[in-house]
């Protein structure tokens, strides 16, 4: 794999290596780096992550690091979420907005310490724009792209390969939770937190050097509990509605059509990009909504890699923005964002796939496990 790709411009993770001797056939570009995207079989992969365990390199989820004496208020001052409360330890999810009330990015913020957070990213240049926030905030902050490299350890078993590596202790760790740690000497964050909607751990490598061998090593302690080398899952992700940035969301879409009010705190004390656009988006209501769609045709071979247009009574009503085969389902299941007034659950429509037209029947998401009790679940 020495002469894989576009060149230096596209950087290789600490784990590149490693995913490839594990069996990493194909890759993708995310947030200027690759990440393995095949494994082989993607409905395997699913069943390894839902029944046993996968490890994926999700070192694309590129961490800005946020210190200073004005951390926290800057902090703020990027996202809707109120995060006066956020202690030290704990891991959100949050949104970040621009003057619109667009969503630029959707990243899990974590606080290491009083004045220390890190935003872990979807893919889009969060750095550039926080950096650019800094020059002209008038607060004393320091915004850089630290050495840290995150591992996604997803599944039921989990939890017992964290106890192997970690002991006992390990098990307390609270869901939305991170604790700084070390293996063998590498310096670690272990967050419960993942890209899955199963119980799940992240480890954050602080040692780029030393990405093979944690990699090896938590293969190691995985292979009695069914560890298998993965990459994160469609399928998965539909199923419970998590969101994937540029598909089902992009600058143009606000919190409040996918559903996400919970999010925005206009009401409360705190300053933040987007604010008076968001109180606006909020009284006035919204033109568009994200539904669920199960789509009543032969069985899907991969996810879509095109917006598929979702049609009422001849009129264009909305888009697909992500839709999958759910073996687990036995439905072709799908993300759309549709006119607001269209989106009346059991209603049925057409979704142009790859120009012809299929029936489909707007429900409810999440379609597996809606109060993620799988994710929160007690480790035993």
């Amino acid at each position: 794999m020495e002469n894989f790709g576009f060149g230096t411009q596209i950087r290789k993770s600490p784990y590149f290596d490693a995913t490839v001797r594990w069996g990493a056939a194909g890759f993708s570009v995310y947030n200027h780096m690759y990440i393995p995207r095949d494994f082989g079989d993607p409905e395997q992969n699913f069943w390894n992550l839902v029944n046993t365990a996968i490890l994926c390199d999700v070192a694309v989820e590129r961490q800005v690091e946020i210190t200073g004496p004005d951390a926290a208020r800057f902090t703020q001052l990027l996202t809707p979420r109120d995060l006066s409360k956020m202690a030290v330890g704990q891991c959100k999810y949050v949104l970040i907005t621009n003057a619109n009330g667009g969503i630029l990015n959707d990243p899990i913020a974590l606080r290491l310490g009083e004045n220390h957070f890190w935003l872990s990213l979807a893919d889009s240049d969060i750095l550039l724009w926080a950096q650019g926030l800094a020059v002209f905030s008038g607060m004393d902050v320091q915004i850089r792209e630290p050495d840290v490299s995150p591992l996604q350890l997803q599944g039921p078993n989990s939890g017992r390969i964290m106890q192997e590596l970690f002991g006992d202790d390990i098990l307390d760790l609270k869901y939305f939770w991170l604790r700084e740690v070390e293996l063998d000497g590498i310096p670690l964050v272990v967050s419960r937190t993942g890209w899955s909607s199963e119980l799940g751990y992240e480890l954050y490598l602080r040692d780029g050097t030393r990405g093979d061998e944690l990699w090896e090593r938590i293969m190691a302690a995985g292979a009695p509990h069914g560890l298998q080398p993965g990459h994160t899952s469609t399928i998965r992700r539909i199923e419970a509605g998590m969101l994937s940035y540029h598909a089902d969301m992009d600058p143009e879409t606000n919190p409040y059509e996918l559903g996400l009010g919970r999010l925005v705190n206009v009401e409360a004390d705190i300053d933040f990009i987007g604010k008076q656009a968001l109180a606006r988006i909020k009284e006035e209501g919204i033109t568009r909504k994200q539904v669920g769609l199960v789509i009543e045709s032969e069985r899907l071979t991969g996810p879509n890699t095109v917006f598929w247009a979702v049609i009422k009574d001849g009129e264009t009503i909305g888009k697909v923005t992500s839709a999958v085969y759910s073996p687990r389902l036995g439905q072709n299941i799908a993300l759309a964002l549709i006119s607001a007034e269209h989106a009346i659950l059991e209603d049925e429509v057409t979704v142009m796939m790859r120009e012809r037209p299929v029936p489909a029947r707007i429900v409810d998401r999440p379609f597996y496990d809606p109060k993620k009790s799988i994710a929160q679940a007690k480790v035993a």
